[in-house]
């Protein structure tokens, strides 16, 4: 009987099947977010590598997904990050987008270049993010 893999090791299998090009990408913007703070954690959830808070917090309704910061959408060519609670991040850099009803906010990259250029703006988002739990 196979052992069931870790969280971790969920999200670095699922990594490991993409297209080379895209894993690339999707493994950096992993080790960034993951290096922002000890505090975040990842898993696959809705099919796609997301990152989530494991520190404490006050009691929630699990649907409401607070403890969830980001959740990668995997495309051919892009990646597209999405924030499910954005629309609380005071965003100064401009980087998330969109004006969804359920409070969605999302980041698009497309390279590793495109990464690289905006990793400092990234990670203050998720800081931001994380300012805003209440524990």
């Amino acid at each position: 009987m196979k052992a069931k893999l870790s969280e971790k090791e969920q999200v670095t299998e699922h990594i490991l099947k993409l297209e080379p090009t895209l894993a690339k990408v999707t493994e950096t913007l992993r080790q960034i977010i993951l290096s922002t703070d000890q505090e975040i954690s990842e898993r696959i959830k809705w099919n796609n590598p997301s990152f989530y808070y494991t520190g404490p917090m006050q009691e929630f309704d699990p649907k409401e997904y607070k403890r969830d910061i980001i959740v990668m959408n995997l495309f051919k060519g892009r990646i597209m990050l999405v924030f499910p609670s954005g629309a609380k991040i005071n965003d100064k850099s401009g980087l998330l987008e969109g004006d969804f009803k359920d409070g969605r906010r999302t980041v698009v990259f497309r390279d590793l270049a495109h990464v690289f250029e905006k990793q400092g703006e990234l990670q203050t988002i998720i800081r931001n993010w994380l300012q805003l739990v209440e524990k």
